[in-house]
């Protein structure tokens, strides 16, 4: 596999998938191949690889798309193809072909794809615009057969977190109680149910002719359209601690509450909390809590209802 598969997506792989995701690496080479012929695909040069092989393509007929290929039968795969297929390229790139036994997804290319993040710091109104822009499209209603969850799932990594780790560590265990206390409050007393993107960041979001901006990689839920709201608050580069960008954070709150409708409080609990579910996400796969999520988290504590 050298030269075909890096080392950080097989590593991924193998910690997410076990052995589906060894199996998946042994096969991908021929998978491309075979994927590429069917679909009658010349491919380009693969994207950073972390999670799964993306790549550029050429359809015969012309055009720019991406082939994306992950575990066959992946939850998190199926999830991706109902809200692109939901979305129908409103607010998000098409879903141009999809083959779910062999994990593939040809997708539109977004031209000339440019992330929202590179407008951070200095245009970062411009960027939460963008943000603003994508969600008002991608938050429909949806479809009597979909069949994508319920954002109610997402609880269940704070309420895991809380049985594994019953004293005052590696996070603040306050902190993660009111996450899941008020995670459930927001579920129960919805502002609306929408199609939700899910992981909306702004290396989500791409500069785009056939819209100004679409979104990518969606994970995929229904439920409380401000949900969405929560990533945009402690991203792009969460790693980075740098103040200036948690000074953004109240700007940031009162631009989403107004451009999606909500009552600035409520963006601010949702914030809250997707920065500490951040942080639960960050110990599940085995890294180190403690970058900026925490230091929004904590920010947005004392503006807490």
């Amino acid at each position: 596999m050298p030269g075909i598969v890096p080392s950080t997506l097989a590593r991924h792989a193998i910690e997410t998938w076990g052995a589906d995701g060894r199996r998946w690496l042994d096969a991908l080479p021929a998978t491309l191949d075979a994927v590429a012929r069917d679909w009658g695909l010349r491919l380009g040069r693969p994207f950073d690889l972390s999670c799964h092989w993306v790549a550029e393509a050429t359809p015969e007929d012309g055009g720019a798309a991406v082939l994306k290929l992950g575990p066959p039968g992946a939850d998190h795969l199926a999830a991706e193809a109902a809200a692109l297929a939901a979305y129908d390229g409103h607010g998000a790139v098409r879903l141009l072909a999809h083959d779910p036994a062999r994990g593939a997804f040809l997708l539109e290319r977004a031209v000339p794809g440019t992330p929202a993040s590179a407008l951070v710091p200095d245009r970062d109104e411009e960027a939460t615009a963008a943000a603003v822009s994508v969600m008002r499209r991608l938050h429909r209603t949806p479809p009597p057969d979909c069949p994508l969850p319920r954002l109610e799932t997402e609880g269940a990594s704070l309420k895991d977190h809380l049985r594994r780790h019953p004293g005052d560590g590696p996070l603040p265990r306050h902190l993660v109680e009111r996450a899941a206390r008020l995670f459930d409050e927001l579920c129960a007393d919805p502002s609306g149910t929408v199609v939700l993107h899910g992981d909306l960041h702004h290396d989500n979001i791409l500069r785009a002719t056939r819209e100004p901006w679409l979104g990518i990689d969606p994970h995929g839920y229904v439920g409380d359209p401000g949900y969405e709201a929560g990533a945009l608050l402690y991203n792009p580069d969460p790693e980075d601690r740098d103040d200036a960008l948690l000074r953004l954070v109240p700007a940031r709150v009162e631009q989403l509450a107004d451009g999606l409708g909500l009552p600035p409080e409520r963006v601010v609990a949702w914030g809250f909390v997707k920065a500490v579910l951040a942080e639960v996400w960050t110990l599940e796969d085995g890294g180190t809590p403690g970058d900026r999520s925490l230091d929004v988290a904590l920010r947005l504590l004392p503006r807490l209802p």
